[in-house]
């Protein structure tokens, strides 16, 4: 091997190496100078087993490969002999399973949609200061590949013969639901994102008010902020639904994050005591989803 590399000019050693790095930086995204992340297009290797057959659905365990790492997920396919099915990409909150999320995914099936829902890395749990640390040393932070996983999944729903591929939509709650605005603003086929109990991070006041200065950091905390991607989902339909006494997201936190989005938008307010998910957002839910994949 030694002497075979010693045959080799280092000109083409180095223009090796330059396409190799070339081949990463595409893999893994990339930060823009508007300091918001950008992912290509791709396909993605994944594996499926059929565990449950319903009455009206089709329960599968399925895995795929995102960024080197195998990520796990429950794909939910209502049965329609006559028409393909939309399909919802549905990401957990904070320390919550596939398997915990799948009373919405029910419900989403009992109304004609498909989903396709992950076990998030670290169960959706977030270290900022340990991402910003990574950012920082040049290298991928979990943040970015839990946006990236969000983007393979709904790449493993387009490859489902019942999935109307061009009918895809992102749902989340809580922190799986900034996963879902980052996610649909980078996917532009996506017809749109419904985010659940949930506000972006309010960065660029921060850095407004002098609260962040360091170069790095901006871009670093501008990647993250779902605030920051909202004009990109545009003229895609942008809804929030939150409860007013959310107890662990406040509702003006909520109001914030939507009057910073563009229209077409929707913000519906809950008369509930709950984070996440609860049977008062069915109504909004459908007639929402119903207009998006029309």
């Amino acid at each position: 091997m030694s002497e075979s590399r010693a045959n080799i000019p280092n000109s083409i050693l180095i223009l090796l190496i330059l396409l190799l790095t070339i081949v990463i930086i595409a893999f893994s995204g990339c930060v823009t100078k508007e300091s918001v992340l950008e992912y290509p297009t791709a396909g993605v290797e994944y594996h499926m087993a059929t565990i449950e057959r319903g009455g009206n659905y089709t329960l599968s365990e399925v895995s795929f490969t995102s960024l080197g790492t195998q990520i796990a997920g429950l794909l939910r396919v209502p049965k329609n002999r006559t028409n393909k099915v939309p399909g919802v990409v549905l990401l957990p909150g904070a320390g919550v399973t596939k398997e915990s999320e799948q009373g919405l995914a029910r419900y989403l099936a009992s109304i004609g949609y498909a989903s396709i829902t992950i076990d998030q890395r670290n169960l959706g749990v977030i270290d900022i200061k340990r991402d910003l640390e990574l950012f920082q040393a040049g290298k991928v932070p979990e943040e970015h590949k839990m946006v990236h996983d969000a983007l393979a999944a709904a790449a493993v729903l387009r490859e489902q013969p019942e999935i109307d591929s061009d009918r895809i939509v992102y749902m989340g709650e809580s922190n799986g639901a900034r996963f879902a605005i980052i996610a649909c603003a980078i996917d532009r086929r996506a017809k749109g994102v419904i985010a659940i109990s949930t506000c972006g991070y309010d960065v660029d006041t921060a850095i407004a008010t002098g609260v962040l200065r360091d170069t790095k950091a901006i871009e670093f905390y501008r990647s993250v902020d779902p605030d920051c991607y909202l004009d990109r989902i545009a003229p895609r339909k942008f809804v929030i639904i939150h409860s007013v006494n959310d107890p662990i997201i406040q509702y003006s936190a909520a109001v914030r994050t939507y009057m910073k989005a563009s229209m077409p938008k929707s913000l519906y307010k809950i008369e509930t005591h709950t984070h996440g998910y609860c049977d008062a957002m069915k109504g909004f839910i459908e007639d929402e989803l119903r207009a998006m994949v029309k």
